[in-house]
């Protein structure tokens, strides 16, 4: 079973020994950033700042900063084969016969296990705000450019004002003035087609924020779930449990039960401020336009509520192992559009959408090419800026390896690949925000079929009897 709030989380951290309690005063101004930075970058703990400088509630970071912490809570050491398990049930097997019918019964039980369940009472309801009040959160500042203070591990939910299908993603939220924020959402995100359709109604758009939820809950907003697929339910699926919701008090949504604040509220059709700038998960700032803006309408928390932050900027950062969850969780996934993938790696330096690399089973000339194309063409890797796609024999998981082969295998004329198309909103460096050219290129082996007329060289390899053998005589070498 999962863990049931971030509180039990953070319990189990300390027993861990991966939480580190810090009890002097610090200032959520810059200083919790460095702070968080320097232990981020070094593989260390959990962070718990018991006294922050003009707050009474305390803050903790880097909940997911190293790649075994992260496996751990989201209940997945063995993360490939939650993957194949989480292929299997969104893209299940059409039963053919009775028999098979009557075999998938119980798996269609445990998926059922696992929907979010409706609960009337909630210790994210025990205190109820007498006051529309944000300025007693401890919100970080968390760069010297940044426009403010930066609500930065949100857990935001809206609905299909259609369809009433939910949603929840995390977008930042620049927080003005005591009942009002920024709502980053981009144009590409679900939330943002949300408001799209309210604002074409001219309609109010409800939005609950959720802080401080179980891990498995603060994954599953992030994962680049299909259009209309609740990330409850995902979650579910890692904590092996339902998540608990409560419907809200003032907006028709439901927010996790054990979360430890919620913020309830409204964005107005047509109405926008300016937000940012931000220093952001790209190592830059991204800039200030202007947003959507939340207005707030009850606030309510557990007693003696803890505030769930996190930083981002130059790679690596906590973020960088959310994206490999990602990376491992949805590989299967890829698979099933485009089977011949062997594996994909989201390098840390990419920041998640400026690089994607894939090693293919290659068995006809253009193969490479039809990957990169339909890779442009899938979910939110159509944002990709650059695209490598090497043999299957490649390890991704050693850089120095995959530069070798591109770096070797290319010719510049024959296997690059340019193209325009839709961007992240953070990439800094197309002329236009959210649009702009896309590099792929084709790193596999080459033959006639593909203008490479010249026969492959081979590679040099030791034979595995020597490889024995001085495996056997190393410690008489004495070196």
């Amino acid at each position: 079973m999962g863990f049931k709030g971030l509180r039990d989380y953070l319990e189990a951290l300390e027993k861990r020994g991966e939480l580190r309690r810090v009890k002097v005063e610090v200032d959520p101004e810059l200083e919790i950033t460095e702070i968080t930075d320097r232990v981020v970058k070094t593989g260390g703990p959990a962070l718990f700042f018991e006294r922050v400088k003009g707050y009474q509630v305390p803050v903790v970071t880097n909940l997911f900063g190293t790649w075994e912490r992260t496996r751990w809570a989201l209940g997945a050491p063995d993360i490939d084969a939650r993957a194949e398990e989480l292929a299997s049930i969104l893209q299940p097997e059409i039963p053919s016969s009775w028999w098979d019918k009557l075999k998938t019964l119980p798996r269609l039980a445990e998926i059922s296990s696992w929907t979010p369940r409706l609960v009337q009472r909630a210790p994210c309801q025990e205190v109820v705000s007498e006051s529309l009040d944000l300025t007693w959160l401890p919100a970080l500042k968390c760069w010297p450019g940044d426009a403010g203070r930066f609500i930065t591990l949100p857990l935001v939910i809206t609905k299909d004002p259609e369809t009433g299908k939910r949603n929840m993603g995390m977008y930042r939220m620049q927080i003005f003035d005591a009942t009002t924020t920024g709502m980053h959402w981009h144009r590409h995100k679900d939330a943002a087609e949300h408001y799209r359709k309210a604002e074409a109604k001219g309609q109010k758009l409800p939005v609950a924020v959720a802080l401080g939820a179980d891990p498995a809950t603060i994954y599953a907003a992030t994962a680049p779930l299909p259009f209309g697929l609740d990330e409850f339910l995902l979650a579910g699926f890692l904590r092996r449990e339902p998540v608990e919701l409560v419907r809200c008090l003032t907006q028709d949504l439901e927010v996790p039960a054990n979360a430890e604040i919620v913020l309830e509220g409204y964005v107005e059709p047509g109405e926008r401020r300016l937000e940012g700038p931000f220093g952001d998960h790209t190592g830059f700032y991204s800039p200030a336009d202007h947003y959507p803006v939340f207005h707030l309408t009850a606030v309510t928390h557990r007693q003696d509520p803890i505030y769930p932050a996190t930083i981002v900027g130059k790679p690596p950062m906590e973020d960088a192992f959310l994206a490999k969850a990602t990376e491992r969780l949805f590989l299967p996934l890829l698979r099933l559009q485009l089977p011949e993938i062997v594996d994909m790696c989201l390098p840390v330096e990419g920041v998640v959408h400026n690089c994607v690399i894939v090693s293919i089973h290659k068995r006809y000339p253009g193969q490479a090419k039809k990957v990169i194309h339909a890779l442009w063409g899938l979910g939110q890797i159509a944002f990709t800026k650059v695209v490598v796609v090497v043999d299957m024999d490649v390890d991704l998981r050693d850089p120095r390896e995959v530069w070798w082969r591109v770096f070797s295998n290319v010719d510049p004329r024959r296997d690059l690949l340019l193209s325009e198309g839709p961007l992240d909103e953070l990439d800094h460096s197309s002329p236009r925000p959210a649009y702009g050219a896309k590099l792929g290129i084709d790193a596999t082996r080459k033959g006639p079929e593909e203008g490479h007329p010249r026969p492959w060289p081979e590679e040099i390899v030791m034979t595995a009897e020597i490889k024995a053998l001085v495996d056997r005589k190393w410690k008489e070498y004495g070196i």
